[in-house]
């Protein structure tokens, strides 16, 4: 689940030991099994209400709480935002068609850690502009997951995303940022999708952050809807959402929602 509001000065941030980091990664899998299998299920006919409910049923078999049921009043366990939704959409009767592509966004707390990812999929066959935008916006994740090494400045991971996004002609959310993670779902630092490198906080080993580029097919801007927490692009242009829980190691990046 994304934070809110680009990065603002320098910040306190929470090192992590490795055996913190250890918990996170097991809170982590979990997130990423159980995004796995809300993925096989995700197809046309399916609502998005019953791939929460699956979330929910998976919860209690790893023995996990949801991180994002709650959470400010968000009233379910799973993210589900459709074709031009960008972020926090709610799930819904609404049935998934042929053409559609599906952000999933899913957290848990387990061991008193915190799991976040996301993953935008395509619903049966897509446009090639659709699975474009798909394909792009994975890449700049794993660029901006390369930049995520001690003596970088923050906004190197920021300014990957934004130069790779833009140099295929899509935006980047400006509303909606990364975050750090840990024993709370959101801690410093903000982690905006766009900046100049070299600038921002200094990388240390132990920091743990949920990058998470957002990028839309058209402009960056976006509005709330009435249930005040799906976000949609203002010009209802397709929007795509892939994330990862990242610890700063020694020896770089570890990828701590992968499977």
């Amino acid at each position: 689940m994304s934070g809110m509001d680009p990065l603002n000065g320098e910040e306190r941030i929470i090192l992590k030991s490795p055996q913190e980091i250890e918990k996170m990664r097991r809170s982590n899998l979990i997130v990423a099994e159980i995004l796995d299998a809300i993925k096989s299920a995700a197809h046309p006919g399916v609502t998005t209400q019953e791939l929460d409910e699956l979330a929910i049923t998976l919860l209690a078999k790893y023995k996990a709480r949801s991180a994002f049921k709650g959470y400010n009043g968000y009233p379910t366990a799973l993210c589900t935002s459709v074709n031009e939704e960008v972020v926090h959409g709610i799930p819904s009767g609404r049935v998934l068609k042929e053409g559609d592509i599906l952000s999933l966004d899913f957290g848990v707390v387990s061991e008193d850690y915190y799991g976040d990812a996301a993953v935008t999929l395509p619903i049966g066959r897509i446009s090639a502009d659709a699975e474009k935008l798909l394909r792009v916006t994975e890449e700049a994740l794993y660029l901006a997951i390369d930049q995520a090494r001690p003596g970088n400045r923050l906004q190197d991971i920021s300014a990957a995303v934004q130069g790779h996004v833009e140099a295929h002609r899509f935006s980047v959310v400006r509303a909606f940022v990364g975050h750090g993670i840990g024993q709370q779902l959101h801690e410093k630092p903000q982690i905006p999708n766009f900046g100049l490198p070299g600038r921002g906080i200094r990388l240390k080993p132990g920091m743990t952050l949920a990058i998470e580029p957002m990028i839309n097919a058209g402009g960056f801007e976006v509005e709330i809807l009435r249930d005040g927490w799906t976000a949609v692009t203002r010009d209802r242009s397709l929007s795509a959402h892939f994330e990862h829980s990242v610890a700063v190691t020694e020896n770089g990046p570890y990828i701590l929602s992968k499977l």
